[in-house]
């Protein structure tokens, strides 16, 4: 659907000709906004922070081996490529991030899910995706000063980490026992509005901090999958969420200029490339120095190199968001999501294969039909 979604906007879009069904581009930056903290916001859902501690030291090592070993690689060959500092360090960040979504959507229907390998797909992740969020309110915040610097960097780490700190301890104490309490009435449109206003509140506060909206979506989510309302508020919350993120993803099509696809398709198969290699490569190395058996370790690299996803988007939307990026950068990292999502099926499914033992004969079988 993600493609769907993706190909509809770039049909409706200004820069599609020979007719363009939108006129205020602006309000598409409204609506993709509004997707954003709604998608991050269920996301959030998912993992109340008992989950977030589970998923273990293992995990987080591989995670943050993975994240950070492809974006310095994707920003070397960014560089490399002749692009701008911030257009590197945007598209770098763009292509660390797995789709958590699409991988686990991917391994549920080929039946994959119940084994050591994909538990450990799912909790590096969860993490990963905690460690991209947390690196683009960073990088937003040091693109808006037009330069990096030690002090910037500092203070950008210091505000994601005094927010994450703050949202966890005293949002812990609060959030979910409001929430519970507003539950206890049994009307289901209050509860929409307060969920939505927890959303919305923690958004707001991040982006007054000078962090990404979505980080503040996601540990709202967090917040309310601690109350003892959150299987309803994610009842609730979820058609808002599919309806609003297919206006996000629409609106993203719509914002991309694919007359530039002739200059930037050949880079983008470049980092495309360079992705799924310093991913698996990251993944397996640390997986097998923790002493994880060569399959799991091979599958799980498999499976977290597949796909970049609705995150990559969000990341280069962040870009622009700043006006830290050129204006190839989205749809070129457009591109690279729609091709990634159709190849994550086949890069899984041959990841397992490879890793299937064969099949042992028995003493005396021939291995011909009696």
């Amino acid at each position: 659907m993600l493609i769907g979604y993706v190909a509809a906007g770039i049909i409706i879009g200004p820069y599609t000709p020979p007719i363009s069904f939108v006129s205020h581009p602006e309000i598409l930056n409204l609506l993709a906004e509004i997707g954003i903290v709604l998608l991050l916001f269920v996301v959030g859902l998912e993992y109340p922070i008992a989950k977030l501690r589970s998923v273990g030291r293992k995990a987080l090592i591989i995670a943050l081996s993975e994240a950070l070993v492809t974006f310095a690689i994707g920003y070397f060959v960014g560089q490399i490529m002749g692009l701008k500092m911030f257009d590197s360090l945007f598209l770098a960040l763009s292509i660390s991030v797995t789709s958590t979504v699409i991988v686990m959507r991917v391994l549920e229907e080929l039946k994959m899910l119940n084994n050591e390998a994909s538990y450990l797909i799912l909790g590096v992740a969860v993490i990963e995706d905690i460690v991209i969020i947390s690196m683009l309110a960073i990088l937003q915040s040091v693109a808006s000063t037009g330069y990096l610097s030690v002090q910037e960097v500092v203070l950008s780490v210091g505000s994601v980490l005094i927010f994450v700190a703050g949202a966890l301890f005293i949002g812990s104490k609060t959030v979910p026992k409001f929430v519970d309490l507003i539950g206890r009435t049994n009307h289901h449109d209050v509860v929409v509005v307060v969920i939505l206003g927890v959303a919305f509140s923690l958004s707001f506060i991040a982006s007054q901090l000078g962090i990404s909206v979505a980080v503040g979506a996601f540990f709202a989510g967090v917040l309310v999958a601690e109350s003892k309302t959150h299987t309803i508020a994610k009842v609730l919350a979820t058609p808002l969420k599919d309806m609003f993120a297919a206006l996000f993803f629409v609106s993203t099509g719509a914002l991309m200029d694919v007359t530039l696809l002739p200059l930037f398709i050949v880079p983008a198969l470049i980092l495309i490339a360079t992705s799924f290699a310093a991913k698996f490569l990251s993944v397996y190395f640390s997986a097998k120095i923790q002493r994880f058996s060569k399959n799991t370790s091979m599958r799980a690299g498999f499976g977290l190199s597949a796909s970049g996803g609705e995150l990559a988007l969000v990341t280069a939307k962040g870009g622009i968001d700043v006006g830290a990026t050129s204006s190839f950068i989205l749809p070129m990292v457009g591109a690279m999501t729609i091709i990634t999502t159709f190849l994550s099926p086949y890069v899984i499914k041959m990841g397992w294969q490879l890793t299937n033992p064969p099949v042992q004969q028995k003493e005396g079988d021939s291995g011909k039909p009696s």
